[in-house]
């Protein structure tokens, strides 16, 4: 049976409809009956193709993936909703606020986060984000006209709203930008190929994928420095400014999940392995001395993989939720 955390994640990234949240972080709890709302039909690729806005309504809990002018109007007090954006690895998100009609002396609010929080768990970590986690979110209440537009830091961002009065609402315009450098990057999908690139910046990036995955890691550069690769100690990553982590666990922050490997050797070959968590992340932490470079290929792990446990699978202690 899969855990609450991969219920509940499963639903935003297949694009599923969600119940009313209940509670302050927003615990989904049974999937909707709706049809998926974001499969592309021939006359909406038409549409877009022709350079016309897409718009559409947004649900209290709600997943967005294509850029767009979407309004949330209230149709009886909503306390406790959210809407989750997210783009491919290489983009970022800015969302505009183009109308707000909200009771802010009344207790309604709507907020931008720049990244996603889930039970009270944040992507990104606050290790790895530039802002401090108050600077992440930015209240229409208290910025009012004077910032109107907030872009992300990464492929995601997400807004929380309550609003209070029936017919109140507000309506954002969401565009996407091309980020030549992606670090923090959560995955749409169970299965793909990336390569992570950090040029001479102090920085750690994680790569998230919300499903039990196979991983297998083709490349790796660590040290890289005019040309020549740079010796590294010959057991652990202790003390090594720059390497590579494999996490896994059940929750959305890196941060709070439990290391499985470190890599600090550069090497050209395949290193594989099989890891059956809730959430799988290949992190990398980097001094900003060298140019670091990963290239990895995952797919959803399924059941016949995990009866067939070779010897670089990780510990069993995440393979009971699969």
């Amino acid at each position: 049976m899969p855990s609450a955390f991969q219920f509940q994640c499963h639903l935003v990234l297949i694009f599923l409809a969600a119940s009313k949240g209940e509670t302050r972080y927003l615990e989904v709890r049974d999937a909707g009956e709706d049809d998926p709302f974001l499969l592309l039909s021939e006359d909406l690729k038409r549409e877009l193709s022709a350079g016309q806005i897409y718009r559409r309504s947004l649900r209290c809990i709600d997943m967005l993936s294509i850029e767009g002018q979407f309004t949330f109007t209230a149709d009886q007090p909503q306390l406790h909703c959210a809407t989750f954006f997210i783009g491919e690895p290489e983009e970022l998100l800015t969302i505009r606020y183009d109308f707000v009609n909200i009771d802010c002396q009344g207790g309604d609010f709507l907020k931008v986060f720049d990244g996603w929080i889930l039970k009270g768990e944040k992507f990104p970590s606050s290790l790895d984000h530039p802002l401090t986690t108050s600077q992440r979110y930015v209240d229409f209440c208290e910025s009012g006209n004077i910032q109107r537009s907030v872009r992300s830091s990464q492929n995601v961002a997400m807004i929380f709203f309550r609003i209070q009065q029936a017919g109140n609402g507000f309506t954002v315009t969401v565009k996407k930008n091309s980020n030549l450098f992606p670090c923090n990057v959560i995955s749409q999908t169970p299965s793909g190929r990336f390569t992570m690139v950090i040029p001479h910046q102090h920085r750690n990036c994680s790569f998230s994928i919300i499903y039990p995955v196979v991983i297998k890691i083709s490349d790796l550069i660590l040290g890289h420095l005019n040309g020549l690769f740079l010796k590294k100690p010959s057991a652990g990553c202790a003390g090594v400014g720059d390497f590579v982590e494999l996490l896994g666990g059940a929750g959305l922050d890196p941060s709070k999940m439990f290391p499985l490997a470190d890599l600090c050797h550069s090497f050209h070959g395949s290193a594989q392995m099989k890891i059956g968590c809730d959430n799988t992340v290949l992190r990398m932490v980097s001094s900003g001395k060298h140019i670091n470079r990963v290239t990895f290929e995952y797919h959803q792990l399924d059941l016949q993989e995990t009866e067939i446990r070779k010897e670089n699978s990780i510990e069993e202690f995440c393979f009971p939720s699969i």
